[in-house]
């Protein structure tokens, strides 16, 4: 017996997808495999790493413990809706992901569209964080890379970027 499919609607990066998915996809999954937006990566499946982390109505969230049913209505931002628009068909980095490029802020990459994803929402929340307030920012993600003290350097660079483009 097959599983039922739903129609749902997700609302990402601007766009609309329109996608048939099981009760029990999660968003993680028809993000990455009905949305093709393979941005969004799966770490530990268990919502503990991070890397899976996507900003829904503005808020991280952990697209590995949400199912993708219950994101009907929600505006969703992966790491690919994180760029400006500018005159360019790429279009310019955020602040964000250039202060992680001007500082050196990831090594093997995986666990940075969730790094991005949740410093971005930190740096509407406290647009002028302090070196611990950066910490506290990033604490709940994963890098096995690092040792997390370029990705500070990067939120607080971020910050700057943000303040200087205002």
């Amino acid at each position: 017996m097959s599983e039922q499919l739903h129609d749902v609607r997700l609302h990402v990066n601007g766009s609309v997808h329109e996608v048939q998915v099981p009760a029990r996809r999660l968003l993680s999954d028809a993000l990455r495999h009905d949305c093709g937006l393979t941005g969004t990566h799966v770490g530990c499946e268990h919502g503990v790493c991070g890397a899976c982390t996507v900003l829904v109505d503005g808020s991280p969230v952990r697209s590995c413990l949400m199912f993708a049913v219950s994101a009907v209505d929600a505006e969703i931002t992966t790491v690919e809706g994180l760029t400006e628009a500018d005159d360019t068909p790429e279009g310019r980095l955020s602040p964000v992901q250039q202060a992680f490029s001007d500082c050196h802020g990831l090594q093997c990459g995986f666990c940075t569209p969730g790094f991005l994803t949740t410093i971005t929402a930190g740096l509407k929340e406290n647009p002028d964080p302090t070196e611990d307030e950066a910490r506290e920012m990033i604490a709940g993600n994963l890098c096995r890379c690092t040792g997390y003290q370029n990705i500070v350097k990067s939120v607080l660079r971020a910050a700057e970027i943000e303040q200087e483009r205002s």
